[in-house]
């Protein structure tokens, strides 16, 4: 490795949305064409991440193949030799330094996650499964086995990078060695990537929700599998206010403002200009109608661009960049073995 690399990664279970489109995949693959001259991009799909949440067991393989193949309609360039594009679970030492890593985290760490207080508050006792307990010590496996500096993150995940950088300090002390690269902390990371906040796009129904692909209901999210005439029907049923003037402002007019930056990610331009379109705008039926046509609009053409995907191409892109993982992953994972003494 000779260059410093920029980890991230989106889980595949379950349908992508337009929310994780504009969100996450399409800025990830913006990101990694722009940079990737002058840094390893570390792409991965964290299949095991999946576990941590009840899922059907039986379409994750094909949901991680899909995953790919969207970052690839996205325009993820294949053939770049610098973009890595792997399945977390095809490089085995991601769970063999996830082990290590527990021995050495506290209890009190991982109670202390916000993820785990809110994915667990609604469910059994007996039914919360240990991997959701203790996934940010995977997380941190993911980022440490190959000395990533750099980890786009969003709000929810910005606690799980700090436990990141504590682990790898603690460990780094406890054998008197610098077996790992510290990623940089969350504020040098938001300056680096040049964002204080990712997008949020949010539910239709419930404007002051993220728009999420595990919700229970499917009314207020667009999945990018759904068809144009569905796509139009959810956003002409968005829930709005009662002001009668189009205008941004999150707090008393939620439901307009998320449509404004729907249209503003479909159109590919900043949100300022789309206000001054639309600004003081009376008619929600007008506003929405011009909203629905151009989502459905995009989601005819990505689709249409997905159908085009050479999969046997991807799955190439795929098994190539997992022999080179598994080799840089290997060598850290040899340092911590033998610091730890499993290895000489």
């Amino acid at each position: 490795m000779t260059k410093p690399v920029i980890l991230t990664g989106l889980r595949a279970n379950n349908n992508l949305t337009i929310g994780n489109y504009f969100g996450a995949i399409e800025p990830i693959v913006r990101m990694a064409r722009d940079k990737s001259v002058d840094y390893q991009i570390n792409m991965f799909i964290p299949d095991l991440h999946s576990f941590t949440t009840p899922i059907d067991h039986g379409e994750l393989y094909e949901q991680t193949l899909n995953n790919a193949r969207v970052y690839a309609a996205a325009g993820l360039p294949l053939d770049n030799n610098d973009i890595h594009l792997y399945r977390q679970s095809f490089v085995p030492a991601h769970s063999e330094m996830t082990w290590i890593l527990d021995c050495f985290t506290g209890i009190g760490e991982m109670g202390r996650m916000t993820q785990f207080k809110d994915k667990s508050s609604n469910a059994q006792d007996d039914r919360v499964s240990v991997g959701l307990f203790n996934y940010p010590v995977l997380m941190a496996s993911d980022i440490l086995l190959y000395d990533a500096t750099y980890v786009p993150v969003g709000d929810d995940q910005t606690q799980h990078l700090e436990f990141t950088r504590d682990i790898a300090e603690r460990i780094n002390q406890q054998f008197d060695q610098n077996i790992f690269t510290v990623p940089l902390a969350t504020k040098e990371q938001l300056a680096f990537f040049d964002a204080e906040h990712g997008l949020r796009i949010m539910d239709l129904a419930d404007p002051t929700k993220k728009m999420s692909k595990s919700t229970e209901s499917d009314r207020g999210v667009v999945f990018l599998t759904d068809s144009a005439e569905d796509a139009h029907k959810k956003i002409m049923s968005a829930t709005t206010d009662n002001l009668a003037s189009v205008a941004y402002d999150t707090t008393n007019q939620p439901g307009i403002s998320n449509l404004l930056e729907i249209l503003s990610q479909v159109r590919n331009q900043p949100l300022g200009t789309t206000l001054l379109e639309f600004q003081g705008m009376e008619r929600y039926g007008d506003f929405k109608r011009i909203v629905a046509d151009e989502v459905a609009a995009f989601l005819t053409q990505f689709q249409a661009q997905l159908a085009f995907v050479d999969g046997s191409a991807v799955e190439s892109k795929l098994l190539k960049s997992e022999a080179a993982m598994r080799d840089q992953a290997g060598k850290t994972l040899y340092r911590l073995q033998a610091a730890a003494g499993l290895r000489k």
